[in-house]
């Protein structure tokens, strides 16, 4: 039972990294979009400084998002190996599976979509451009 709570500890940390990036991503891909519109209806100086904030908030998020998606894979491959030496030495019964994490899987999707937004805020091609 201790590995299972381990591994949802480890879920939920990486669900709070999820949930702190996202906020960087969606605030800063908010704040270009803002700034965006406010310049083409001239209400406002078009200023690089405002698309350079919101882009490094994307970043920030993405960076966030990989090193805790690398935390994570590094973190359960050493669960998973200390697990499988207890199993050699008798010490628990390793008969229950270790099935894929969907909180990673939704972390990677979440990167692909972040990356998607950067390259399309900087290059302005892609689905948010």
């Amino acid at each position: 039972m201790s590995f299972q709570r381990t591994r949802m500890s480890a879920d939920r940390t990486l669900m709070s990294v999820i949930r702190t990036s996202l906020s960087l991503i969606s605030f800063g891909f908010t704040i270009v979009q803002a700034f965006e519109k406010l310049a083409i209806n001239k209400l406002l100086h078009d200023s690089h400084a405002t698309r350079n904030f919101g882009v490094s908030l994307v970043c920030l998020g993405i960076i966030m998002l990989a090193i805790g998606i690398l935390y994570h894979l590094r973190f359960m491959q050493g669960l998973r190996h200390t697990r499988e030496e207890m199993t050699e030495n008798g010490l628990i019964h390793g008969e229950s599976v270790f099935p894929t994490s969907f909180t990673l899987v939704t972390a990677i999707i979440l990167l692909g979509i972040g990356v998607v937004a950067v390259l399309s805020i900087v290059l302005n091609i892609g689905p948010f451009g």
